[in-house]
């Protein structure tokens, strides 16, 4: 893989291929770029400086073809849909932009364009099956069964194309935290959205960056409003909001935060909601045992040295619940990566009555563990997310 090669040469030039590039290939620098473990320690200081100045720096739709798009999804002029309209993009990822406009009624929106063309790439990396590869190795995802991994990471790529689905789930994580003053979720503008373009209310705030700067107390607060819409939104709402990507949060006093991506989101049936709920429960009351005999059930193991090691790492993601309060460190997010990694090379070792596969829908809670784990310890707090499950799982 290209974030295999060495030296602090090796990670900028990583960075340079990955960072001007768009749909899954962007994902996986943006990936690289913040969670812990991904990167040799030794180069991820010069991967992130290079990668944040390419963000920053990220190719953009121009003006002209961000209007059209929006005139053909709204059917109106531009200027006739918005009182005003700035063309220059707010942010740019890599799937779509951002554009700050204003209603008529005067309330200050933030519309999501998708890029001209983002569909046919994304289509395109979906079936390069070395990307793909690539992508699932960043997601801590197996070789084994890799038609069924490669499936279930098509279908949620798709879906982030379609801005109806995402205003729909969003929807729904609205509902799921209405009367919380810390958990926000941005109203969304039903009649200026579509399929390739998605309004909502503006919201501002302090940027991630800032949040780590704050005092103890702030970033405390803030950690556990995370918790609880990231462990909420699974344990009750039946929903895995997989994209905990560090810009998909807004910063406010007294611990609120506007949660602003809800593009990539693995719905859980009632049986699989159902397993991880008595996994959590089983941590929160500190039963070793029936937290072995949920996690068995949950992963479909057979007994053997696979499922010792299985069992052992998920142990250790489930830290934070069995010695809260807890730290959450960069060195704790990477051994998590490096635990998943010793994982796929025993799994490829043992003989066949003792070899299993994780369910392949598990690759995005590898994805959310890792990427959540890793802003969780740029906080740098002792939280006590044991009470924060207690408190919502009682309501």
């Amino acid at each position: 893989m290209l974030l295999d090669r060495g030296g602090a040469g090796g990670a900028k030039h990583a960075a340079e291929m990955l960072g001007t590039l768009r749909g899954l290939a962007a994902k996986v620098g943006q990936m690289a770029g913040y969670v812990d473990g991904l990167v040799p320690e030794s180069q991820r200081e010069a991967y992130e400086v290079s990668m944040k100045a390419l963000l920053a720096a990220a190719p953009k739709s121009s003006a002209a073809q961000i209007r059209a798009r929006v005139e053909q999804e709204l059917g109106a002029p531009v200027d006739r849909l918005f009182a005003r309209w700035n063309d220059e993009p707010l942010a740019s990822a890599s799937i779509g932009q951002v554009h700050v406009a204003e209603l008529a009624d005067g309330r200050e929106v933030a519309v999501k364009v998708q890029h001209p063309g983002i569909a046919r790439a994304v289509e395109s990396d979906l079936a390069n099956a070395g990307l793909l590869e690539g992508l699932v190795g960043v997601m801590g995802g197996q070789r084994l069964e890799a038609k069924k991994i490669f499936g279930v990471i098509r279908q949620r790529f798709r879906e982030e194309l379609d801005y109806r689905l995402e205003a729909e789930r969003l929807s729904r994580f609205a509902a799921l935290h209405a009367g919380d003053p810390e958990v926000r979720v941005p109203a969304l503008v039903t009649s200026h959205s579509a399929r390739s373009v998605l309004t909502t209310e503006l919201a501002r705030g302090a940027t991630f960056d800032e949040a780590c700067l704050s005092s103890p107390s702030a970033r405390l607060a803030w950690a556990l409003t995370m918790w609880r819409f990231v462990f909420k939104g699974t344990l009750v709402g039946g929903m895995l909001n997989a994209d905990p990507h560090p810009g998909n949060y807004v910063f406010h006093p007294k611990g609120a935060i506007t949660f602003l991506d809800y593009g990539c989101v693995q719905e859980l049936d009632g049986r699989r909601q159902t397993m991880a709920r008595g996994v959590h429960l089983a941590a929160l009351a500190r039963d070793e045992t029936a937290f072995g005999r949920a996690v068995a059930t949950m992963i479909a193991s057979k007994p053997g040295p696979l499922e010792d090691l299985a069992l052992a790492y998920t142990r250790r993601c489930f830290v934070p619940l069995f010695e809260s309060p807890y730290r959450i460190t960069r060195a704790y997010a990477a051994s998590l990566v490096d635990g998943m990694k010793e994982m796929t090379k025993l799994a490829l070792k043992v003989k066949d009555d003792e070899s299993f596969t994780m369910p392949p829908d598990m690759v995005f809670s590898n994805r959310l563990q890792f990427g959540f784990y890793s802003v969780l310890a740029r906080l740098d707090v002792e939280a006590d997310y044991a009470d924060v499950e207690r408190r919502f799982l009682a309501e």
